[in-house]
This record gives structure tokens, C-alpha cells and sequence, in this order.
């Protein structure tokens, strides 16, 4: 059970980024955190994964206090982050990753079957260095299946989507997919990305830095998309055809 009590997260210029979230999210979901840009969506997947500290607040996993933990030391306790701009590492392999991820060395089958998942040839990237030769949505796909890989406790990714393109989303979604069918653990996802927001058991809506709905998807998708209507309709006109 991952539990937030009040986390607000304040600039030192004074801004209020994220202001008084409380949520729960019990071992077995995927939760994704919506909302429009600016709305503090990074800022809290950052808190989540200790590379930021709230301002004021707790963070409770099975009900230990891990508010002020850092990135290293959550990450030790099971707490994977795929980063909005994931990094390269020179002189590490794929291969090297997904070990590393893993714990263990993998053999040739098993790297194939990561590898696969992400819709990359085996062949060209077993053994490619992940460095700047990488496109950015090669960089990306490899990211989220090295931090899948891990037998972690939360798995936090900020918009994973970022950069793929429209061949490879849907290898995307079936690796969450997979990972889901037999999640021990929590995910989260920030995203925007309709397809995303589908396959979650429940949907955070973030607004001006407040939660302002958090229900199960179907109730949460219909809200959504009446939002959506609404801005492109105007109220009025969203009014009138609803």
C-alpha cells in the first residue's frame, strides 16, 4: 500500500507546485496521473521516486515513513523510476541494462524476450551501447523495459509515451499489459496518452497542483472526456450536447 498524506511541494520564489495531495493505491494497481500540463504532474512523480522532497506531507509505504528518502535509497527499497528524458550511458550495453535491472545475468533467450517486448530487433540492440547513437524513442523504449524488468515494489513512469512512435505504442501498451496480469507491486504512470488512461484500474485527475478526482477508470474516463468536450465546445455548447 503506497499512501500520500498532504504532500505540497513549494518553490523557494514561493510558487505552490503541488498543494495538500492525499491518495492511496493498494499492491496490484495501475494507477495513471492525468491532468494539463503544468498541473504538477512531474514534480509528483519526482516526489514518488526521491528525486525530489515534499515541502510538508508524508509518504507511507506499508505504512513506513519514506517522505524524505532519497532516489538511491528508494530505489534499494523497491521504488523503479523511468524518467520523463531517460539517460544514456556510455560504455553499457543493453544487455548490461536489463542485467543490471534484473540482478542477474541473463542469457541470450531472455535478453531476447526484453528486447522483443519493446519492438526492437534483438540482433541490433543486444549489445548496443545506450549512448547518443540512440534515437530518442529507441532510448525510451529501452528505458521502460529495463525498469520492468526489476522486481520492484511502485514502478513510476513520467509519460513513457514521450517520443515513441505510432508503431511501436502499441508494443507498449502490451508490455504494460503483461506486467499488469501479474503486477506484485504498484504502477504509475503520468500521462496524457488515451491508450494509457485504458488500461488503468483507477485515474488521478491533477489540476492547478490539487487532485481533483480520483475514481475507477470508466467513471474517470466519462469525466474526462466531458472536460474535453468542453474546451473545445465551450461549456455552452459542451452543455448542450450532454
Amino acid at each position: 500500500m503506497l499512501e500520500l498524506k498532504n504532500i505540497s511541494f513549494t518553490l523557494p520564489d514561493g510558487k505552490e507546485i503541488l498543494k495538500d495531495i492525499s491518495f492511496s493505491i493498494p499492491k496490484g494497481e495501475l494507477v495513471v496521473i492525468t491532468g494539463p500540463n503544468g498541473s504538477g504532474k512531474t514534480t509528483l512523480a519526482k516526489i514518488l521516486a526521491g528525486v525530489e522532497n515534499p515541502t510538508s506531507g508524508q509518504i507511507l509505504l506499508n505504512g513506513e515513513d519514506i517522505t524524505q528518502v532519497n532516489i538511491t535509497d528508494k530505489a534499494k527499497m523497491g521504488i523503479a523510476y523511468g524518467f520523463q528524458q531517460p539517460v544514456r550511458f556510455k560504455g553499457i550495453t543493453v544487455k548490461d541494462l536489463l542485467e543490471m535491472s534484473t540482478g542477474r545475468k541473463l542469457s541470450f533467450a531472455e535478453g531476447c524476450t526484453f528486447i522483443n517486448d519493446a519492438g526492437l530487433c534483438t540482433r541490433d540492440y543486444i549489445n548496443r551501447e545506450v549512448d547518443n547513437s540512440l534515437s530518442g524513442g529507441e532510448i525510451k523504449r529501452i528505458e521502460i523495459i529495463t525498469v520492468l524488468a526489476r522486481d520492484a515494489q511502485i514502478y513510476v513512469f513520467d509519460e513513457p509515451e514521450a517520443g515513441i512512435d505510432l508503431w511501436s505504442f502499441g508494443n507498449l501498451i502490451k508490455v504494460f499489459e503483461k506486467k499488469k496480469e501479474n503486477l506484485d507491486g504498484i504502477i504509475i504512470i503520468i500521462s496524457h496518452q488515451e491508450r494509457i488512461l485504458e488500461i488503468a484500474d483507477r485515474i488521478a485527475l491533477l489540476k492547478d497542483g490539487k487532485i481533483e478526482s480520483f475514481e475507477k477508470r470508466e467513471p474517470m474516463l466519462e469525466h474526462i472526456y466531458h472536460e474535453s468536450c468542453c474546451c473545445e465546445l465551450g461549456a455552452k455548447g459542451c452543455a448542450m450536447n450532454g
